[in-house]
Order: structure tokens, then C-alpha cells, then sequence
């Protein structure tokens, strides 16, 4: 990230902002803090959210659970009143979003890292104690894996030391964050297990994608929408079901569900915080800097989120895996100066 002077982009913006709010027949001002975005970060927004209107004195920040990407299209549909004022993010912003952001007029982001979290695989209490690796996911998961159609029904299948019951799970829509990064750190990582698939990734990176990355829709695989707790329920109730959800949502209910292995290494705050489970991942929000003089509140969430991300702090109660004391104290001067993200370190 580099240090981007704004004082004067910012004024214009604020200006461009009431301009832009008044075209879009929604009003020239709005007097609450509008965000969108992933599931997964929305209970840790939330309870951000409450405390920032009780200490700064303001509206509450009205929050949507959308998914990352769905987030991220609304976020970067253009500036004024009309559209939010921050997103929030299981993974970060992709360079082909900010691109669609500064097509938009949606240049000046604020990137600020808000801490931890893993995508778990959980079971029942009373499940099957299922043990997986990342190659075990993508062989039941793939649509097409290594190529070809996914025959696969039962666990034994797919490795023949797992139980021969059916393969279900619970997980989340092509819109989260959390099935990107489940793409991304599981499903690509059990693709590259064959030289041939890994190999491809180099000669043909589209073809690697689609074969990698592609869930099947025969009903193996459930989407249960943006709502981690309907996965709880789901998986909960049936003991030979998994389900694919945040950390925080297993550490919330371990009087029901129990953590799946992978790789042989449990998700729990200590593997998670030191990136040995598999599944780990940063969480953030972006701020639309453009918003930050006409709508009141914005910078003071983003200084409350710093403030409750810590050892000490009330998200780490509520399941958020704390980041190492350098990426809190460089995020934490991020929401103090609103330093803009440098969009070329993106992917």
C-alpha cells in the first residue's frame, strides 16, 4: 500500500457525491452509514456497528448480508447516495472488481484488513468423525474433477477409508467470499495434487479454473444462500452431512457441530491465527473515499472496528480470529488516516 495525498480528490468527491445523490432520485444526503457484503464479516460489522452509534453518537450503520461479490457489484456501481458507503470481505477485492469500481468512478478505495477467519468443515456432534484433505474435497466436489464427469456418490468413492455414506454438503453461493475462497485454498489446492492439472494452470489458466473451481449441481453439493446459520441447522440436525461455513459460526455452536480435519489439522483460533489449517483467511472492508465528507459515521465504524479487533477486543468473544500485532497496528493507522489502497498489488 503507498501513502496517496486526498484532501483535495476527497473535497471534489464530496462535491461529485451531493450531485450524484440528487441525479439518482434516491435524495441528496442519506444520515446513516450504508454496507454491504460478505456474510461471514456481517456479525463482526454488526456488533461494530451498534457500538459506533452509542459512542459517536449516530445512527446505526444499516448493514446487508449480500456475499463478497454481490457486495463488491453494488460497492462498485458508482458514487452518490445511492449506493454504499462500504463493503465488507471474506477475500480481498479483485483486480477485475476494482476495474469495474474505476469504470464506475469508484477509484479512491480505502483497504483496511479486519482480522481472521477459516473456513471450517463441520459435522454433526454426533457425525462420523470424517477426516478430509483438500484432494478429498475436490474429487466430491468437482464437477469435472481432473477432467472428467463426477461420478462420485458416496465418500468411499471418492477415498476408500472415508465412510460410504452420501456425499452432502451444505455450503455457500457462487456470490460469498467464502465459496471463493473455498475455490481458491481447497478445491485448487486438491486440483493440484495431479501434475497434469498443475501444469495446466500454466499453459491454459482458464481451462485450470473451470476444471478446478467448478462445483457440481447434482445435488451433492447444496447451496444454502447467504445465511451461515441456516448451514448450522441443516448440518446439525442431519449427522451425515458436512457443512462449509466461517470459523466463527463452528465456535458458536460446538454444543452442536464438531470441526473436520484437514490435512489432519482441526480449525481452531491457534491454527487459524497461525495459517497451519488449510482453510485460513483475512477478512476486510473497503471504504469509498468519495463518501467519507458527505456521510457522517464512516470513518468513526472504521475507528471502532480498530478499536474491538484485538486480543482484548469484544470481536474476538464473538469468534473473530485476531491478526499479528504488526497487521493490527498498520490497519489500525490505515482507519486513523484513511491512507488509499495502491490497486496495483492486486490479482
Amino acid at each position: 500500500m503507498r501513502f496517496v495525498p486526498t484532501f483535495a480528490a476527497l473535497a471534489v468527491s464530496a462535491i461529485a457525491l451531493t450531485a450524484c445523490g440528487s441525479n439518482s432520485g434516491a435524495g441528496d444526503s442519506r444520515d446513516f452509514v450504508r454496507i454491504v457484503g460478505s456474510s461471514t464479516v456481517y456479525p463482526f460489522a454488526s456488533a461494530v456497528a451498534e457500538a459506533t452509534a452509542k459512542t459517536a453518537g449516530i445512527k446505526a450503520p444499516v448493514i446487508e448480508s449480500t456475499g463478497t461479490g454481490a457486495g463488491m457489484k453494488l460497492f462498485c456501481a458508482g458514487v452518490g447516495v445511492a449506493h454504499p458507503d462500504i463493503v465488507n470481505a471474506s477475500r480481498r477485492i479483485k483486480k477485475s472488481e476494482y476495474e469495474d469500481c474505476a469504470k464506475n468512478g469508484v477509484k479512491d478505495i480505502v483497504e483496511i484488513q479486519v482480522g481472521l477467519d477459516g473456513i471450517a468443515f463441520a459435522e454433526a456432534s454426533g457425525g462420523p468423525n470424517m477426516k478430509l484433505t483438500p484432494a478429498d474435497v475436490y474429487k466430491a466436489l468437482a464437477a469435472t474433477p481432473f477432467g472428467k464427469p463426477n461420478t462420485a456418490k458416496t465418500w468411499a468413492d471418492v477415498n476408500p477409508t472415508l465412510p460410504a455414506i452420501p456425499i452432502s454438503v451444505y455450503g455457500p453461493p457462487s456470490t460469498s467470499g467464502t465459496r471463493d475462497a473455498l475455490a481458491e485454498l481447497i478445491l485448487t489446492k486438491g486440483c493440484d495434487t495431479d501434475p497434469a492439472m498443475k501444469a495446466l494452470k500454466d499453459s491454459d489458466k482458464d481451462k485450470h479454473k473451470a476444471i478446478c473451481t467448478k462445483i457440481r449441481e447434482d445435488g451433492a453439493y447444496v447451496d444454502a444462500g447467504e445465511n451461515d446459520n441456516l448451514i448450522v441447522q441443516k448440518i446439525s440436525a442431519n449427522p451425515k452431512a458436512i457443512g462449509v461455513f466461517g470459523y466463527s459460526f463452528l465456535e458458536e455452536n460446538t454444543d452442536k457441530l464438531k470441526g473436520v480435519p484437514m490435512d489432519g489439522i482441526q480449525p481452531t483460533y491457534q491454527t487459524i491465527s497461525d495459517f497451519s489449517y488449510p482453510g485460513a483467511r483475512p477478512l476486510y472492508i473497503y471504504i469509498k473515499a468519495a463518501h467519507l465528507k458527505a456521510i457522517k459515521g464512516i470513518k468513526e465504524f472504521a475507528l471502532e472496528f480498530s478499536k474491538a479487533w484485538g486480543a482484548d477486543g469484544y470481536l474476538k468473544k464473538k469468534g473473530m480470529v485476531v491478526s499479528p500485532a504488526d497487521v493490527q497496528k498498520t490497519n489500525a493507522e490505515i482507519a486513523s488516516s484513511m491512507k488509499l489502497m495502491d490497486p496495483s498489488t492486486l490479482k
